[in-house]
């Protein structure tokens, strides 16, 4: 019934549908399996992809050659770009997302991507022989052969549902839990643990009285995800801004007696930064309101999602306290929200191509390894599809580094360190995040991917085309002189102060608060010699010109921390034989194999004198 596949890709979220495109892509016959056809793609919490260091990430797929992006544009109904008052390093987009457009959007693109198949079935356990993947075994009894298995199980593995006292079986809202895959690895050896996550309720639009809260309108100017001239929507939706306030946390309070999560029904650790809204009042006792997002579904429905209540509260305290929040006192429940606990398996037992240390040719992506987003599920997909094709055909693995990508500090993070709860990522986590700017993820990630075989020729002109006209303005900028009384008008109008004899352009873009549009829009003789250029190039070239001095810091620490990147550790190290290194430093360093010295240098627990003992051992 059914061939051998190159490639089979266990649930069809964010990470298992960038894993199917990106080995797909490559070349890789692929199998998708997912429960429910009709959930290919599903927004499972909130309508929106991108965020802080989430909207970098995005890019990166972009560059790659994933989907994710592309998706993005297409069915996003409000964008802003986030911390436009900071620095580059801090700008990130974000979307608001039609959800049933999204998920179309992407079953039509996997529809049509070349050795992609479906099957709807459950996957309750796995072909594993000589210590190596050969397939999966479906719900139906059926034996599909592969060369290298992905599982991107979400929060479907032993799944539970809670709403207050009441709790049930399923990996979503009216969907069936996974179960088989958690028992079977963990007779293999592998350690499972149980995370949560949590929604809020979905309500009636029609039922909310907009005029008490704060209007949140898109920009002006939409810049997008995709480095391709996917089309950007012509308007947009305003999403709203409310706030709770004592009663309603009173009100909540009312139900804590009922709350899972305090009566200790709930043994999974939640996302420390997305809490619930019971876990806010509780821990923030001292502050008497809590921001609520106001996020519409999409383009032709009134469904809304309420950002910042999520809960598990019994439905009838929801349903009370909401109706005391500011603009929603007729308010009418579609769909209480919920908190789901589910299967997990520590990272640390991956390497850093996301495939398991035990099992050759089995990957894990998304929510298995405990992080939590889309968008960090997405790139472990892409990722792990990448490395899957590589493994099966014995070429190089494919791992990017902490300088060359968020998505190389994510996967290094979790290998190295593991996470005891929903792992998200935070521009905070980035050492080189000047260097990991959203604006030149292609200048970073293209060429890797068209050497890959998953960008185009037309994304690497592109990117040979950009580099090009970069410099050239940066050559502009250096060589073009401004007299003072030409620019002088121009630093009286934004209170800066006058200059007395002539200045390069570039010397002038230094000043604070100056952008090279605005100069140009000035200084005639500037914006005829720019004219040229698109806004995308001046605008990379002025935060190059800008921020110069930074960013060769930065390359310069990354030259430094390379010397320990670049030492290699042999495969199956025996580290209990260094006596001289502490029981902690053995005991992690036999479990997590790093396979460089840097990489070592990151475990928690793991100290300079260690690395030390560790270079001196090597003959370094």
């Amino acid at each position: 019934m059914f061939p051998e596949y190159d490639v089979i890709v266990v649930g069809a979220g964010h990470a298992g549908c960038e894993a199917a495109a990106s080995a797909a892509n490559l070349g890789s016959k692929v199998l998708l399996v997912t429960m429910n056809m009709q959930t290919i793609a599903q927004m499972s919490c909130n309508p929106a992809m991108g965020g802080i260091a989430k909207g970098q990430i995005v890019r990166e797929i972009d560059a790659l050659g994933g989907y994710s992006g592309i998706v993005t544009d297409i069915s996003m109904i409000q964008f802003r770009m986030l911390n436009r008052s900071k620095g580059p390093a801090m700008w990130s987009p974000r979307a608001q997302s039609d959800r049933m457009l999204f998920a179309g959007t992407w079953r039509e693109m996997l529809e049509k991507t070349p050795n992609v198949d479906f099957y709807q079935d459950m996957v309750r356990g796995l072909v594993i022989k000589d210590g190596k993947a050969c397939g999966v075994i479906t719900g139906l009894g059926h034996e599909i052969k592969a060369k290298a298995v992905v599982l991107t199980n979400g929060t479907f593995l032993n799944g539970i549902i809670h709403i207050g006292e009441k709790n049930f079986g399923g990996g979503r809202a009216a969907e069936k839990a996974a179960t088989g895959i958690t028992e079977q690895l963990v007779s293999l050896g592998f350690e499972s643990d149980r995370l949560k996550t949590g929604t809020p309720p979905r309500v009636d639009g029609r039922s909310l009285d907009y005029s008490k809260m704060e209007e949140q309108p898109g920009d002006e100017e939409i810049t997008g995800f995709s480095y391709t001239d996917t089309p950007k929507p012509k308007q947009q939706r305003s999403c709203w801004v409310t706030y709770t306030n004592q009663t309603v946390h009173d009100i909540l309070k009312t139900g804590f007696d009922r709350s899972p999560m305090f009566a200790g029904r709930i043994d999974g650790v939640g996302p420390r930064y997305c809490p619930s809204i019971e876990d806010k009042i509780n821990r923030f006792a001292e502050r008497e309101r809590h921001q609520l997002f106001i996020e519409p579904e999409g383009w032709n429905t009134v469904e809304i999602y309420v950002n910042g209540f999520s809960t598990s509260l019994p439905e009838e305290v929801q349903y009370e306290a909401l109706r005391t929040v500011p603009g929603f006192e007729n308010v009418r429940i579609f769909r209480p929200g919920y908190a789901i606990e589910y299967d997990y398996f520590p990272p640390t037992q991956l390497k850093h191509t996301l495939e398991t240390k035990q099992i050759r040719n089995l990957f894990f992506a998304g929510q298995i390894n405990g992080t939590t987003g889309y968008e960090e599920a997405a790139c472990q997909g892409l990722m792990a599809g990448i490395n899957a094709h590589q493994a099966i055909r014995e070429l190089e693995p494919v791992i990017l580094k902490r300088s060359e990508a968020y998505i190389g500090v994510l996967i290094d993070d979790l290998i190295s360190k593991g996470t005891e709860e929903p792992y998200r990522m935070f521009t905070s986590r980035a050492e080189f995040r000047t260097l990991l700017r959203q604006d030149n993820a292609d200048l970073r990630l293209t060429e890797l991917s068209y050497r890959l075989g998953l960008a185009s020729q037309e994304r690497m002109d592109k990117v040979v085309k950009k580099r090009k006209d970069v410099d050239e303005i940066k050559t502009v900028l250096k060589e073009t002189s401004i007299e003072a009384e030409e620019v002088n008008p121009f630093f009286e109008s934004i209170n800066s102060s006058l200059i007395t004899e002539k200045q390069k352009a570039e010397k002038i873009l230094l000043r604070p608060g100056i952008e090279l549009t605005q100069l140009a829009h000035a200084l005639p003789t500037l914006q005829t010699k720019l004219s040229i250029y698109s806004t995308e190039n001046i605008e990379q070239a002025s935060i190059q010109v800008k921020y110069d001095v930074y960013i060769e810091k930065e390359k310069e620490l990354v030259t430094r921390m390379s010397q320990l990147e670049d030492l290699e550790i042999p495969s199956m190290f025996d580290y209990k034989k260094i006596l001289s290194l502490g029981n902690e430093a053995r005991e992690k360093l036999s479990r997590i194999q790093p396979r460089t010295l840097g990489q070592a240098s990151r475990i928690s627990g793991i100290n300079p004198s260690d690395v030390q003992i560790l270079m001196v051992y090597m003959g370094r």
